[in-house]
């Protein structure tokens, strides 16, 4: 069995939505639930997120943002993305989460993480909160990573959403390497086939677009030729994974139509086509019943392969 840390904290609960809006704290608590009481939660290793410090989010996102994040008080920062009294805090842990996550799997302590967290990141820009998204979480994660000596780092966002703010933040970089799989057109409008990166960073990052309506039989191939060659060339130091699981058929803020069976799929290539540590952070999935149950089919996989 793998060592396989889970990283969680009721501060996530406090980032406090309004009562309609589809990421709430009802997401958390139902995987807790199901986890509790599928008999997995016994064998993974319980690990407190650390808080991220303001220097450890600048090393994404400027410190204008960072500002304006620290002075904003209460109400929508954009048009989906709310603050709470507690969600920038809320955020600082979810950040640090993937941190903790990358601490652990440095000492040797863990091998993989699921980091059980919101609010989400990938939307979040250098400069500015989106899409219900305030700090990068993986992107800081990914920075931090190369502070300790995980020289390359190879990201997976699954989303249904495209990673924009992940994309954008390492379009540049060759020593970070960003791979999506989305429903496009959709929300943001971003992640076309050909956005390969730019400047030195140009040929590491990979969109694939996925239409809508596509399931299982058009995902699974990506996931089992497409990226273990891609992670194979890249040579990665670590694997981090935007673990966004609306792209479930049941979701309701989508329309791609992967089963539960074709999420495990995805997964267990993930974990295969490498034997670097690999950390999944949660981002999307808004049926919360669909998402404890896929969460539970990730965390098994993660724990027995």
């Amino acid at each position: 069995m793998q060592k396989v840390g889970f990283i969680y904290d009721d501060i996530f609960l406090k980032h406090d939505t309004p009562k309609w809006h589809p990421e709430n704290k009802e997401r958390l608590i139902n995987i807790l639930n199901v986890l509790k009481g599928s008999g997995l939660w016994e064998k993974l290793i319980h690990i407190k997120p650390r808080r991220a410090s303001y220097d450890d989010i600048s090393l994404v996102h400027t410190q204008e943002y960072i500002e304006r994040i620290k002075n904003f008080g209460t109400g929508y920062i954009d048009p989906d993305t709310y603050i709470s009294p507690d969600s920038i805090e809320a955020a600082l842990y979810a950040a640090g989460s993937v941190i903790e996550a990358v601490e652990r799997c440095k000492n040797g302590e863990i091998k993989r993480a699921f980091c059980a967290v919101r609010p989400p990141g990938h939307h979040a820009e250098a400069d500015r909160a989106m899409g219900f998204c305030i700090f990068n979480n993986i992107a800081v994660g990914a920075r931090y990573a190369q502070t300790i000596g995980y020289k390359k780092v190879f990201i997976i966002d699954f989303d249904v959403h495209h990673g924009n703010g992940t994309q954008h933040i390492f379009e540049e970089d060759n020593t970070v390497f960003y791979f999506s799989t989305h429903q496009y057109p959709h929300y943001p409008g971003t992640g076309r086939d050909f956005d390969r990166g730019k400047n030195k960073g140009e040929g590491f990052t990979y969109n694939v677009p996925m239409q809508s309506g596509s399931g299982d039989k058009e995902y699974l191939p990506i996931y089992q030729d497409i990226l273990p060659t891609l992670i194979r060339k890249f040579f990665p130091d670590i694997i981090l994974v935007s673990a966004g699981y609306d792209l479930h058929t049941n979701d309701p803020l989508a329309s791609i139509r992967v089963s539960n069976e074709g999420i495990r799929a995805i997964v267990q290539n993930i974990l295969t086509c490498s034997t670097n540590p690999v950390i999944f952070s949660l981002e999307g999935g808004y049926d919360s019943a669909v998402l404890a149950e896929v969460v539970r089919i990730t965390v098994k996989e993660m724990l027995s392969r």
